[in-house]
């Protein structure tokens, strides 16, 4: 399984699950970011953190150590 901080720039993915617990769970749901969700791949800062993505037609940062937490195919 692949998760989004895996995921090639450019790419669009579809997630699969989410591996958060608790807190961190709560917010990358937040974002919008739930099972079944489409994202897209459109920059990873040079040292890797932030990777922005486009969710539900939102630009979005995710940190490196959340997008780990989000299995995608």
């Amino acid at each position: 399984m692949q998760t989004l901080k895996e995921a090639a720039v450019g790419s669009t993915v579809k997630v699969v699950r989410l591996t958060g617990e608790g807190g961190v769970k709560r917010r990358i749901m937040d974002m919008g970011i739930t099972k079944g969700v489409e994202i897209s791949v459109r920059k990873v800062a040079p040292l890797g953190d932030p990777i922005e993505v486009t969710v539900r037609g939102y630009e979005l940062s995710i940190r490196k150590a959340d997008a780990a937490m989000i299995e995608v195919e």
